[in-house]
C-alpha cells in the first residue's frame, strides 16, 4: 500500500472544493450587477441663480430674521456649540492664535487682519470686515462663502445653533457692535 494514499484522496476532495467553490465565486463576481441602494441621507439640494445645483445654499434672507434674534439667543447654548470650534479657535482676549485665529471682539474686525495669524490667501483677498452677515455666512458654509480658505470646519447647518454661536461670539467683545435692524 502507497503510504501517500490518503494524503492523495484528500488533495484530490480539497481541490475539488476549491474548484467548485472557487467557479461560484468568480461567476458571482464577473456576473454581478450592483443593486441601487436607498441613499442613508438626502442632502438638500437647491438651484443657484446661475442654474447648478448648490449643495449648501445660504440665503441671507432666510435667516436675516434669525440674525435679528441674536440679541436675544441663548449665549450657553453658543458656548456649547462654539466646543466644535474650540479646537482651533481661542476666545479669551489677547489670546494665542491656533489653527485658527482668536476670535475675541471678531465683530468689526477687518477679514484676514489678526495679528499674527497666517491668513490664506483667498480670505486675504476677500477684503471688508467680519459683519454679522459675513460671519454667519462663512461659519454656516466656509468653503462657500471663501472659496480656497484653509478652514477645514463643514460649518453650522442649524440656524437655532447659529443664532446662538452668534451670541457668543457677540458675548466676546468690550464693546459689541450693534445687531442687523
Amino acid at each position: 500500500m502507497d503510504p501517500l494514499k490518503y494524503n492523495k484522496i484528500f488533495g484530490g476532495v480539497l481541490s475539488a472544493a476549491l474548484l467548485i467553490f472557487g467557479a461560484k465565486t468568480f461567476a458571482d463576481i464577473a456576473l454581478h450587477e450592483p443593486k441601487a441602494a436607498k441613499p442613508g441621507h438626502v442632502l438638500p439640494i437647491v438651484e443657484s441663480k446661475g442654474g447648478g445645483p448648490v449643495a449648501s445654499a445660504f440665503d441671507f434672507k432666510v435667516i436675516e430674521a434669525d440674525l435679528k434674534k441674536v440679541a436675544a439667543g441663548n449665549v450657553e447654548a453658543g458656548k456649547d456649540v462654539f466646543k466644535k470650534c474650540a479646537a482651533c479657535h481661542t476666545v479669551n482676549k489677547g489670546g494665542e492664535n491656533r489653527v485658527g485665529p482668536n476670535l475675541w471682539g471678531v465683530m468689526g474686525r477687518k477679514l484676514g487682519a489678526y495679528p499674527g495669524f497666517a491668513y490664506s490667501d483667498a480670505v486675504k483677498a476677500k477684503g471688508g470686515e467680519w459683519t454679522y452677515e459675513t460671519f454667519a455666512r462663512y461659519i454656516w458654509d466656509p468653503r462657500g462663502a471663501i472659496p480656497g480658505n484653509k478652514m477645514a470646519f463643514a460649518g453650522v447647518q442649524d440656524k437655532q445653533d447659529l443664532v446662538d454661536v452668534m451670541a457668543y461670539i457677540r458675548s466676546l467683545d468690550d464693546a459689541p457692535k450693534a445687531l442687523p435692524q
